[in-house]
């Protein structure tokens, strides 16, 4: 069969205080191309020593989840998402490894049936509804099965500050409590069903201040940006709103107009903070797959 190409958008979850629920993609991708059937797996990339080359790989264990009668085939990765930086890197093989899986076992899932797998697979489902719907995503996960649904964003970008040193999600959610208070579960959930409301009509001047202030996940992990606080504080100068930490981090997303948020790179690259600043779109799409 010719060869597949699988190309995957970055994530950025836990938007606002919508922890492992709330989710955006981001036009910055993953990319497998699917070649020749070979005797073994093979995996070639450039992302490190540390990321597997053989049946190892998660984008094989993936496959061999959903059908574990996949033929091995020769991979070959292209990809713009840091690993470990709250952009879900690892949604983005989890993901790969779902579409491929789908189309070389014939298995017709549907893009829910997509969203369930990869849930199970990763334990929440934030990530990989963006990743397969697109735009911003709204979902839930008992455990076995996932609810999902995508809200259309007007002309909306993202401003992500991408610090050199990751944290791997694991080491991330050791750092969370295991208990919040019963008064900031009602703030977080109230204001966050105020947000998503909002955004789903298209009311994003009024939804983006919302973002703000979470308190289940950010005041754990701030530590993990010192730079956070310079961020928002520069922002607000300029009247900018919408700045959160994505993921698990250690990067922080500032969502906004794309003028807006230019003038906010301009004044951040002014403070020399250790780190790079990203302007991006809102991927449309979620993952797509195309043979050649």
């Amino acid at each position: 069969m010719a060869k597949l190409i699988i190309r995957v958008p970055a994530t950025s979850a836990n938007v606002g205080s919508g922890f492992d629920s709330v989710g955006v993609a981001l036009h910055l991708y993953y990319t497998v191309i699917v070649e020749e059937k070979t005797d073994k797996w093979k995996v070639n990339h450039a992302l490190g020593a540390d990321v597997p080359t053989d049946e190892q790989n998660l984008i094989v264990q993936t496959i061999l989840k959903v059908d574990p009668d996949i033929h091995p085939r020769q991979l070959t990765v292209i990809s713009d998402v840091p690993i470990a930086h709250g952009l879900g890197s690892s949604t983005t093989a989890v993901v790969a490894g779902i579409k491929i899986a789908n189309a070389l076992g014939d298995l017709d899932l549907s893009v829910a049936d997509q969203i369930n797998l990869g849930s199970r697979f990763e334990g929440h489902s934030e990530n990989v509804a963006s990743a397969l719907l697109g735009q911003l995503t709204v979902s839930t996960f008992d455990g076995q099965q996932a609810v999902a649904t995508r809200i259309e964003l007007p002309d909306v970008y993202a401003l992500m500050y991408i610090r050199p040193d990751g944290i791997s999600e694991a080491e991330s959610r050791k750092k969370l409590p295991k208990t919040i208070s019963f008064e900031k579960a009602i703030h977080a959930s109230s204001k966050e069903n105020v947000f998503v409301a909002l955004a789903a009509q298209g009311k994003w001047d009024e939804a983006v201040k919302l973002i703000e202030g979470d308190q289940i996940h950010e005041p754990a992990r701030k530590e993990l940006v010192p730079e956070m606080d310079t961020i928002l504080e520069t922002a607000h100068k300029l009247n900018i709103y919408g700045t959160y930490l994505s993921g698990a981090g250690p990067t922080v997303s500032t969502l906004g107009k794309q003028a807006a948020l230019t003038e906010l790179r301009i004044e951040l690259q002014q403070k020399n903070m250790n780190g790079s600043l990203r302007l991006l779109q809102i991927d449309q799409e979620g993952a797509t797959v195309r043979g050649e």
